[in-house]
């Protein structure tokens, strides 16, 4: 298992090791040339998919942007990376379809180890972040190493997001919290689909009446 593996299985990797370094040197090179760009230039859409490799022909990424290899980072359809973000792939930063992110987003997968005496080292962690479908990144928002953000979730501008969040939510804060929950009106459709073909459908309007005035 070489260095770069071994940071993407959330191992101590070495970043010092050849490996990791040819890979920081190719990505720091592409972005040089992409952070002068805009993405009405003839080869701004060569160089990204030279950065990001697999990146779907309906994902967008605006520069400047910073990211350490480029090859961490996998996007789905519809993807929109607005100006100023920072995405550190150590290990795997993966985002859903239609999910948009607000300018100077910043993103780690990196984690430097507790102990001071192993942090003068060339070596750290890195543990994946994942970003589902139909999500809102707001502008400025830090999404810290480990963290699984679920389906059409929008999180707050300037939260730091050091937990999971369910799918569904909105959160907002440092640390982000969750404020509320943005499947009501779903709940509710479906409340009324089940009281109307249940045999029990006067308890089914019941729990309806409940959750309305939630």
């Amino acid at each position: 298992m070489n260095e770069i593996e071994k940071m993407r299985s959330g191992l101590l990797a070495d970043f010092s090791a050849p490996e990791v370094q040819d890979s920081f040197r190719h990505c720091k090179k592409l972005l040089a040339k992409f952070r002068t760009m805009s993405t009405y230039d003839d080869d701004y859409r060569t160089v990204l998919e030279d950065l990001i490799p697999g990146i779907p022909e309906t994902s967008v990424i605006m520069p400047p942007f910073h990211c350490d290899h480029g090859h961490g980072i996998r996007l789905g359809e519809h993807v929109f990376v607005n100006a100023g973000c920072t995405f550190l792939d150590g290990a795997y930063i993966t985002i859903g379809d239609y999910t948009l992110i607000a300018p100077n987003v910043q993103i780690y997968t990196p984690h430097h180890p507790i102990d001071y005496r192993e942090r003068r080292a060339s070596k750290e962690y890195s543990y994946p972040v994942t970003i589902g479908k139909d999500c809102w990144i707001g502008g400025g928002a830090i999404i810290l190493p480990g963290v699984t953000i679920g389906d059409r979730c929008i999180i707050g501008a300037g939260s730091v997001v050091t937990k999971d969040v369910p799918s569904d939510s909105l959160a907002v804060g440092n640390p982000a919290i969750v404020k509320r929950r943005l499947d009501r009106q779903r709940i509710i459709v479906q409340s009324i689909k089940t009281a109307m073909s249940s045999l029990n459908g006067i308890m089914s309007l019941i729990w309806l009446f409940f959750i309305c005035q939630l």
